[in-house]
């Protein structure tokens, strides 16, 4: 609380009748535990009006060991959509070629979007050649993706799953 203490207009922030709101999207499990979800300010609204949780998408996309990072985009746009950052040394050892990498994530994709409403279902892929990093100014120094340097350094990457250039996922 030290960025705080002292400081009330930062504190009336996020203290509300006593409560401190940390921008946390959780849920209560069925045994009354609390699982953190989704950060508050990761949330982004599609063109239609529908809220979507990027951070759990791209959590459940990184339970596949082929899939190195997961960037979910859709702010303002019509569809989710996903960039990712396959490992692709994975690949070759377990004798996939490109088309057979490709298929392995769209494969992914269909069973993340299994469980989820239409409205928030990843259209789209595209495979990036290689990761983010810090140098490049992708990545905070604790390693956070910097969505709006993602999106602006891939706007071409991007642009292409919303004008029809990318085949569906």
């Amino acid at each position: 609380m030290l960025g705080y203490h002292n400081n009330p207009d930062a504190t009336a922030e996020v203290v509300e009748d006593g409560w401190f709101y940390t921008g946390d999207i959780g849920e209560i499990d069925a045994d009354g535990f609390l699982r953190i979800t989704d950060r508050k300010k990761s949330l982004f609204k599609t063109s239609g009006g529908k809220y979507i949780a990027p951070v759990h998408l791209e959590h459940e996309l990184l339970r596949d060991p082929i899939i190195e990072r997961a960037v979910v985009v859709g702010d303002g746009r019509p569809y989710v959509t996903a960039l990712i950052v396959p490992n692709w040394q994975a690949p070759r050892s377990h004798g996939l070629d490109d088309a057979g990498l490709k298929a392995h994530i769209q494969k992914t994709v269909d069973e993340v979007n299994s469980g989820l409403g239409s409205w928030e279902t990843i259209k789209y892929f595209t495979l990036l050649p290689k990761d983010f990093t810090e140098e490049s100014g992708e990545l905070s120094l604790k390693l956070d993706v910097k969505r709006k340097v993602v999106a602006q350094r891939y706007q071409e990457q991007i642009e292409s799953m919303y004008t029809g250039k990318t085949k569906p996922s």
